[in-house]
């Protein structure tokens, strides 16, 4: 039997996550942009309905890129700007200090977590197991990447599902697109990452701003 006094039954998600997963529940990976057409590229998403923007951190100048995205959707509502691929409580006080609002990782960091959380910002750590989920929650995150999602599959999404509060965000990342959202929708997924699908380094942004296009209109096709 399920312990009704579990603390995990009181997760609260970030409102501004929450805000931002509401309006359009994908993030937007732009790996390898750099800053000289983040204005561009940034611009073209955010005209295509897109609220969530992340630059890894193993992009070139990364924390430039995270700084005038931050600038361009400063006047956005619901827009978050932040960096994914943070391995380290050094990394995290960098992007704060460049304006991100959201930290993304592709592992579970305890100490990542809790610095993100201290520093004011969303906390969204990646897991690949149930244990690695719980440990999260536990540890202060928001919300939960699923990675890599394509080493996964939709019925572990539905399995989570059964035993996750279910205020928590789960956002499958890894080999995502048009051609399998709607099965990652209709196992509980509260939206995607999505990337190479998206945006591939050198992009013109007009044809960044018409795939953000096409993959909402997907998304908002989609019965969960």
């Amino acid at each position: 039997m399920r312990d009704m006094n579990h603390p995990l039954l009181d997760f609260a998600p970030s409102p501004a996550l929450t805000h931002a997963l509401s309006l359009l529940p994908l993030v937007a990976i732009l790996r390898g942009l750099t800053a000289p057409h983040a204005s561009t590229v940034g611009g073209a998403l955010l005209q295509a309905g897109w609220r969530v923007l992340e630059v890894p951190l193993n992009s070139p100048q990364p924390l430039h890129s995270i700084a005038a995205l931050r600038h361009l959707a400063a006047d956005v509502p619901g827009a978050l700007v932040g960096a994914g691929t943070v391995l380290s409580v050094a990394e995290v006080r960098n992007v704060a200090a460049a304006g991100g609002q959201i930290v993304i990782s592709p592992n579970l960091n305890a100490d990542v977590v809790r610095a993100t959380r201290d520093a004011g910002l969303v906390s969204l750590p990646g897991v690949a197991t149930p244990s690695e989920a719980f440990a999260a929650l536990r540890h202060g995150a928001h919300a939960l990447k699923l990675f890599p999602a394509d080493g996964l599959a939709p019925v572990v999404l539905k399995a989570w599902r059964a035993v996750l509060p279910a205020a928590v965000p789960l956002l499958p990342v890894g080999g995502l697109g048009l051609h399998n959202l709607a099965a990652w929708r209709q196992a509980g997924a509260s939206g995607a990452g999505l990337g190479g699908s998206l945006y591939q380094p050198g992009d013109d942004a007009a044809l960044v701003g018409a795939r953000g296009a096409a993959l909402r209109e997907a998304w908002g096709a989609l019965k969960a």
